[in-house]
């Protein structure tokens, strides 16, 4: 009776065992299938009482937070630094008035503009005119309802400038061209092509460090000076809109 019983626990047992190994051969077989989502989906949910909380979200919104309120001042200081080097005013600033061109002649001998404002607006002879990328020149002639600019590249224009990597003052003078002609009046001068030109400190006519344009090319030292082609950063061929700058030079 007892070797009966001894078989048929061993029968029992024995097809038990087949059974646990044919179902883990089933979920051998859905994990190669399913390329261990199973595992995945299992991690997610043992994990869950440890994910970040509350506390920790709130940390990282408040990092965040620093974060755009650096980038913010970091702008705000970018903007004022820029503001200063273009000599720029607010907009609600009455020493600065925009104005459109109405009329361009920058392919004459002239080279001027035509602006929309004029003495009515508060502009006169002799006020800094400026555009997107820097110096255009200065208003020469004003009526009731407009102003007259002669540009840089006006012959008529002669504009004292600053070359800061060297820290030295130069001359710009216009050439009915493009490019005018910057002297400098030492052929020692170690200028490069690449070199940032700006309005001089020194100047008595224009607001200091309004950027004006790049060395592009360097001439032979005639005597005692050095010329060079400049590349100047507003274009006035295509301005529409400029800023007339009622700053008085001290």
């Amino acid at each position: 009776m007892l070797d009966i019983r001894r078989i048929s626990t061993s029968r029992w047992w024995h097809k038990k065992k087949n059974w646990i190994l044919f179902v883990i051969f089933l979920f051998l077989v859905f994990v190669r299938i399913s390329k261990g989502s199973i595992f995945k989906d299992f991690y997610y949910f043992i994990s869950k009482p440890f994910w970040p909380g509350q506390f920790q979200k709130e940390v990282i919104l408040k990092s965040r937070d620093q974060e755009s309120l650096i980038k913010i001042n970091l702008l705000k200081k970018d903007n004022l630094r820029l503001r200063e080097i273009l000599s720029l005013q607010d907009s609600s600033d009455i020493n600065s008035i925009s104005a459109a061109v109405i009329s361009r002649k920058t392919g004459s001998w002239w080279r001027q503009l035509i602006l929309n404002k004029g003495s009515k607006d508060g502009v006169e002879i002799g006020n800094t005119v400026i555009g997107p990328g820097g110096l255009l020149g200065r208003v020469n002639n004003t009526s009731f309802f407009t102003s007259s600019v002669i540009l840089l590249t006006s012959p008529e224009s002669k504009v004292a400038v600053w070359l800061d990597r060297i820290q030295i003052n130069g001359l710009l003078v216009g050439l009915a061209d493009d490019n005018p002609s910057l002297i400098l009046y030492s052929k020692d001068a170690d200028i490069k092509v690449g070199d940032f030109v700006s309005s001089s400190p020194a100047s008595t006519l224009l607001p200091p460090n309004i950027p004006i344009g790049i060395v592009q090319s360097i001439d032979e030292p005639f005597k005692e000076t050095k010329t060079a082609k400049i590349s100047l950063l507003a274009n006035p061929h295509v301005i529409d809109w400029v800023q007339i700058l009622k700053v008085k030079i001290q």
